[in-house]
């Protein structure tokens, strides 16, 4: 009984106080590319309002813990896409309405729940490092383990932010190498809270 009130009493501190916290600010040396804060995306269009990266404090302590482990191998982050507002979610699927590309809003994502990163390797300096695809790319070899069409170079890039990212309990997603999912990510509820309106 004890041991599960404790986990209550977990979970409910993990969706109380500031929900959301700006990574840029956990993690400052973190390479900020908020794809969705541009056109060069899948979509075409920009439909992020400002170029931050949000996430819920204690996923985002999660990820500064992974930076700690790959800066320590002369490595940083490079971000792609954090929280996004529900809101934005919808204005993406009446962009394209098809499952395989973007999430149906009336179930969510789990970037809606502030429990997801989409992220790749840059050097201390800041450059992108080779990797299997680029951000939201539609084939094959976008797939977590995918071998066909891979380098070397890109399989050990890989390799080595799914350890980080593993070590520090985030959870690959079987056809994105880059999307990872915070641990029980599911039990956080969605968010519609606009990103310039969350506290820098």
């Amino acid at each position: 009984m004890t041991s599960l009130l404790a986990a209550a009493v977990l979970s409910a501190a993990a969706t109380s106080g500031p929900v959301l916290v700006d990574v840029g600010r956990v993690i400052p040396d973190a390479v900020l590319d908020m794809r969705y804060a541009t056109a060069d995306n899948f979509l075409h269009r920009r439909v992020y309002a400002t170029a931050r990266c949000l996430l819920r404090r204690d996923v985002a302590d999660r990820l500064a813990r992974v930076a700690s482990r790959l800066r320590d191998d002369g490595f940083r982050l490079r971000l792609w896409d954090c929280y996004r507002p529900r809101s934005v979610q919808w204005q993406m699927w009446r962009i394209v309405p098809d499952r395989r590309y973007v999430a149906d809003p009336r179930r969510g994502s789990n970037h809606n729940r502030g429990a997801a990163v989409d992220l790749s390797l840059a050097t201390a300096e800041g450059r992108a490092v080779e990797m299997p695809t680029g951000f939201d790319a539609f084939e094959k070899r976008a797939a977590a383990d995918a071998e066909e069409g891979v380098s070397d170079a890109a399989r050990r890039n890989r390799a080595r932010l799914r350890r980080a990212m593993e070590a520090e309990g985030f959870q690959v997603t079987p056809t994105e190498w880059w999307h990872f999912n915070a641990p029980r990510a599911s039990r956080y509820p969605l968010l519609d809270q606009p990103l310039d309106e969350v506290a820098r």
